[in-house]
C-alpha cells in the first residue's frame, strides 16, 4: 500500500451499456494497475468468446466470477494510482436490477465517475425520467458522494464532435444542478473507453477540448475529512468463512478508529468480542480509519453472529438499534412513484449495507424542496418530485444514526418495484424496546 499517497474510494456509476467496465478496464491497463501479461490474457479470452471489443470489460467481469466464489476479501475492488493518490475502485453495476449492489458500492465511496454515453439517443435515455443516469446521480448525492467527474463516453461513436459534447454537457449539468451537485466544480471529460482516448493522455482528435484527462480530473479530487473523532461504525458488507482463520466480516469504516485488540460489539445481534487482526488489500494493518475497506477476524465469532447490514462499534458507544416497535423521522425527496406515497406504504429501505422493509407510519409535513419551508401539515400523500417529513418503522431491527450525529449512518434510500422511490436523511430516532419474551 503506498504509504505516502492519500487514499480515496471511487465508485463508477451510470446507465447500463454506457461503457463503464470497458472504460475502467482500459484505464487500469493504461495506469499499469494491470500487467501487460494480464491484459494479453484478457484479450485472448475475449477473442475466444468472440467478443473482442469486450476485453477491457473482462478486467472487472472476471472479478464477478471471483465474487461468486468468494475467494479473496477485496472482491469487487481494484486499486490503482494517480500521481498524488491511490484509489480503490468499486465497479457498480448499471443494470436496474443491480441497483441494490450499486447502493452498497456508492455508500462506500468518497467520489464517483458518472459515465454518460454521448451516443445519440443513449445519453437521452439515461437522463430520462426512468433512466439510470438520473437514478444513480440522485443516489450518489444521498449516499454522500460529494465529488463527481462526468465522463462523456464513446467519443469514437459521436465522431469527437464538439457540438454533441456541449449538448450532453448541458443536459447532464441541468440534471446534476437540480439534484444539488455544485456543477461549476465538476469536470465534464470527453472520453472513449474503447480506444482509450483522453483517459490517461490527451487526444489530438479532441483538440477543441482544453480540460483535464479523466486521470487528471480524478487526481484533483479533494480528500474528505475523516471523522476519526466520532464513535466507531463499521457497517458489515459480508462475512466469509475462511479456512484456518474462521469467520471474517468485511466492511468499510465509516467513522471512528478500529485497532487490533479492541473490544467490539456487533448490532443488532449483540455479539461481543475482540479484534484479532485487520486486513486491507491483503496486507495486515494495526488500525483502520474511515474510508478503509477492511476484513477482520474476531475471537469466538460464528456466522450466526454477523451478516450484511449489521454494524460494528465499541461497547462504550454501540451502534444505535431501532426495534420493530421503534421508529425514525426522515426528511425525504420522492424521485419516482407511479402514484404517490401514502400512510401504511411498506417498501424496502436501504441504509448503509442494510436492506430492511419499513412502514410509513405517518406523513408529517410536505416541504418546499428548495427552501425547506413547510407547505402542508399531515398531507394525505407525497408524490414524485415532492419533499416531506415522514415517520418510518422498521419491520426488523435496524442500525441507524441521526444524520447530525454520524451522517454516514444517517442516510437511506427507499426502493420498490425495482426502482428507487425516495431518498432521505434521518432526523430523529425513537429506538423502541426489545420485545419481551413471554414465559
Amino acid at each position: 500500500m503506498p504509504k505516502d499517497k492519500e487514499h480515496l474510494n471511487l465508485v463508477i456509476i451510470g446507465h447500463i451499456d454506457h461503457g463503464k467496465s470497458t472504460m475502467m478496464g482500459c484505464m487500469l491497463i493504461k495506469t499499469g494497475a494491470i500487467s501487460d501479461r494480464e491484459a494479453r490474457e484478457l484479450e485472448k479470452l475475449a477473442k475466444e468468446y468472440d467478443r473482442e471489443s469486450w476485453s477491457y470489460a473482462y478486467v472487472f467481469d472476471r472479478l464477478k466470477e471471483e465474487r461468486q466464489r468468494g475467494i479473496t476479501i477485496d472482491l469487487a475492488f481494484r486499486k490503482f494510482e494517480t500521481p498524488s493518490k491511490y484509489f480503490t475502485i468499486i465497479d457498480a453495476p448499471g443494470h436496474a436490477d443491480f441497483v441494490k449492489n450499486m447502493i452498497t458500492g456508492a455508500s462506500q465511496a468518497d467520489a464517483a465517475i458518472l459515465v454518460v454515453s454521448g451516443k445519440k439517443g443513449e445519453m437521452e435515455v439515461g437522463i430520462a425520467a426512468n433512466g439510470q443516469t438520473r437514478e444513480h446521480a440522485y443516489l450518489a448525492q444521498t449516499l454522500g458522494v460529494k465529488q463527481l467527474v462526468v465522463a462523456i463516453n464513446k467519443a469514437d461513436v459521436w465522431d469527437y464532435d464538439q457540438a454533441r459534447y456541449e449538448e450532453c454537457k448541458d443536459a447532464v449539468s441541468d440534471l446534476l444542478r437540480n439534484i444539488g451537485f455544485p456543477v461549476k466544480k465538476i469536470n465534464f471529460v470527453p472520453t472513449s473507453g474503447m480506444t482509450g482516448e483522453n483517459l490517461a493522455e490527451k487526444s489530438d482528435k479532441l483538440s477543441w477540448y482544453d480540460g483535464p484527462t479523466l486521470l487528471e480530473a480524478i487526481d484533483a479530487f479533494i480528500i474528505p475529512e475523516k471523522p476519526t473523532d466520532k464513535a466507531l461504525r463499521v457497517p458489515i458488507q459480508d462475512a466469509y468463512k475462511i479456512k484456518g482463520t474462521g469467520v471474517v466480516p468485511v466492511g468499510r469504516v465509516e467513522s471512528g478508529v478500529l485497532k487490533k485488540g479492541d473490544k467490539i460489539i456487533i448490532n443488532p445481534t449483540g455479539f461481543k468480542g475482540e479484534i484479532r487482526s485487520i486486513e486491507m488489500h491483503h496486507e495486515e494493518i494495526p488500525q483502520a480509519i474511515p474510508g478503509d475497506n477492511i476484513g477482520f477476524s474476531i475471537r469466538g465469532i460464528e456466522m450466526k453472529d454477523v451478516g450484511r447490514g449489521d454494524c460494528l462499534g465499541h461497547p462504550s458507544d454501540p451502534p444505535t438499534v431501532i426495534f420493530p416497535n421503534g421508529k425514525w423521522e426522515g426528511q425525504i425527496i420522492v424521485i419516482w412513484h407511479p402514484t404517490a406515497i401514502a400512510q401504511g406504504y411498506t417498501p424496502v429501505v436501504h441504509a448503509h449495507t442494510a436492506q430492511i422493509a419499513a412502514k410509513f407510519m405517518s406523513l408529517d409535513k410536505k416541504l418546499d424542496q428548495k427552501t425547506g419551508a413547510v407547505i402542508e401539515d399531515n398531507p394525505k400523500f407525497i408524490k414524485k418530485n415532492e419533499a416531506g417529513m415522514v415517520t418510518l418503522q422498521p419491520i426488523k431491527k435496524l442500525c441507524l444514526e441521526k444524520y447530525t450525529d454520524i451522517p454516514e449512518m444517517g442516510r437511506f434510500a427507499v426502493r420498490d418495484m425495482g426502482r428507487t422511490v425516495a431518498v432521505g436523511i434521518v432526523k430523529e430516532i425513537d429506538v423502541g424496546a426489545p420485545a419481551v419474551k413471554k414465559a
